[in-house]
């Protein structure tokens, strides 16, 4: 059961906020995760990106998440606002600020995308046309069947993150398909932690969940510990796959745990934003990454 926090959300938010919360508060945890783990999967496999996709997927990663958020945040001032979190708050407050930011990285990533690779522009726009269907259902209806967020964004962030790769290595295919699914449970994972943390585990929560993440919330620890088991197996026994990969993988979903259990004592905000840092594990590897 997470801990309520004293404060409203959005009084959470003050000028000695810390680093690691505006990191948070702005967007950028999750465009930073993003273009690390594209690069790390490409680095694992012997890859050099060229800096304009990293650079291309941070922005686009930005623009969504801001977006988002600043969608999320209509609802401040509205009988149902209690499920918002200090994030909605921030992004409300700056919404001129965020749109211009939207507008701005718009523009640059219009300019940036004619130069990146063809075969990854044909696998992004696929991607693409499924989560822009995926956001206009989850903002626009209030469909009971649609596939649960934390397990939506889960697949659609391991995708994103491994098509540069498999862009320019189609033989890898194959071989980092176990690992993307992997990947796509430690994010999926990391969304359930947080919406644990900031709604409550049933039957705790009162916050309407999908009945498939009410199950996973339950089972939180379990699923965990099993997604530490695989990632560690496959490092250890699939010969096929770049060890640094499953390694991170496991890492981070460790990090996650200790969280979870630190939780009762970490300010909800510092909590929200370890979540994502939990995630920057591959940094830990870069040593064991050949040049």
């Amino acid at each position: 059961m997470a801990v309520a926090s004293p404060v409203s959300p959005g009084q959470q938010i003050s000028p000695h906020t810390s680093p690691l919360a505006l990191w948070h508060l702005l967007s950028l945890d999750a465009p930073t995760i993003a273009s690390l783990w594209i690069w790390f999967v490409a680095s694992a496999n012997h890859l050099r990106l060229p800096t304009i996709s990293v650079v291309a997927m941070f922005l686009a990663v930005w623009m969504l998440y801001a977006a988002d958020r600043l969608l999320d945040a209509r609802f401040i001032g509205a009988i149902t606002n209690g499920d918002l979190e200090a994030r909605h708050y921030f992004h409300n407050r700056h919404r001129r600020a965020f749109l211009a930011g939207i507008m701005t990285a718009s523009i640059t990533l219009a300019i940036l995308l004619p130069h990146l690779e063809a075969a990854a522009m044909h696998l992004y726009l696929i991607l693409g046309g499924l989560l822009v269907g995926y956001f206009i259902l989850i903002h626009a209806t209030s469909n009971a069947h649609r596939l649960p967020k934390e397990i939506a964004v889960g697949l659609f962030f391991a995708a994103a993150t491994f098509i540069p790769t498999v862009a320019r290595r189609p033989d890898l295919r194959v071989s980092l398909l176990p690992l993307a699914i992997l990947f796509a449970a430690l994010c999926s994972l990391n969304c359930l932690f947080i919406f644990a943390w900031e709604h409550g585990t049933p039957p705790y929560s009162s916050h309407p969940a999908h009945v498939l993440t009410r199950l996973a919330l339950n089972n939180l620890p379990p699923l965990t510990f099993g997604l530490i088991f695989l990632s560690a197996a496959t490092s250890f026994f699939d010969h096929q796959a770049p060890w640094p990969i499953p390694c991170a993988i496991a890492a981070s979903a460790a990090s996650l745990l200790l969280l979870n259990r630190r939780r009762h004592q970490t300010a909800r905000l510092t909590l929200r934003s370890l979540a994502d840092l939990a995630l920057t594990t591959p940094l830990l590897l870069l040593p064991f990454l050949r040049r």
